[in-house]
């Protein structure tokens, strides 16, 4: 059976989690890291794993990527066309067993994706067969605020409405699978101190950044911070 994590992430009621200036201040952190982890090979051919999101699009094609998208569903796709129209290639696939053949990006990208899925080990096999230099992936850290997810679930769905349960992870077992598969040398960054919830409830850019100035200049948004991107590279 394919998983279909993309199918949700990829409709207008999701964007709405990252509506108005609280939204936008989420993406810009998020979309900054993964610019920043990218940058070695900017301008080169760049997978987006269930990007039907389109989160990524925009700051790719400025960078000068050449950008595909693959889909687990022709609807998938619909927000990648609306905004970009033929500047995006978009490919229905398995996103487990994606349609391309070995090393045949420069970097393959993936967001949302590992929270969702059931068989991940499956899923890094495909990014890691189809990257010539680097992958790179966001999760939710089980070491952060994450960590009450269990007792705090109903209130951040009375607060968010449309939020899904998800997988969390260590670093270290993320790490661990990439090595087993040959991508070493991580990199990791943490993206939020604090809960992405209380952002979105504050609605208040400046508010969060002070609030986020603090821990991340003590150092703790590295070791806590939560989602992480991480980048992994093929020696």
């Amino acid at each position: 059976m394919r998983e279909t994590p993309d199918v949700e992430s990829s409709t207008d009621a999701y964007a709405t989690r990252f509506a108005g200036r609280a939204g936008a201040y989420l993406l810009d952190v998020q979309n900054r890291a993964m610019m920043r982890l990218l940058s070695p090979w900017q301008g080169g051919h760049v997978l987006d794993v269930g990007g039907g999101h389109a989160q990524l699009c925009r700051p790719l094609l400025d960078a000068g990527w050449t950008v595909t998208v693959l889909g687990s569903d022709p609807g998938c796709f619909e927000r990648v066309r609306r905004f970009h129209g033929m500047r995006v290639a978009c490919v229905e696939g398995d996103l487990l067993e994606p349609p391309f053949a070995p090393q045949s990006f420069d970097a393959v990208v993936a967001l949302r994706m590992l929270a969702h899925l059931v068989d991940a080990d499956r899923f890094i096999d495909g990014l890691c067969r189809l990257s010539r230099h680097a992958v790179v992936v966001d999760y939710p850290e089980r070491r952060s605020f994450n960590a009450a997810t269990p007792l705090l679930y109903g209130l951040k769905k009375n607060i968010e409405g449309n939020t899904r349960t998800y997988r969390m992870y260590e670093r270290r077992e993320l790490v661990a699978g990439f090595a087993a598969r040959g991508f070493g040398d991580p990199t990791a960054i943490g993206q939020f101190f604090w809960p992405m919830v209380l952002h979105r409830k504050l609605a208040q850019p400046s508010l969060s950044r002070a609030l986020e100035a603090v821990p991340r200049w003590l150092g703790l948004t590295a070791l806590f911070g939560s989602p992480v991107c991480l980048r992994t590279v093929r020696p």
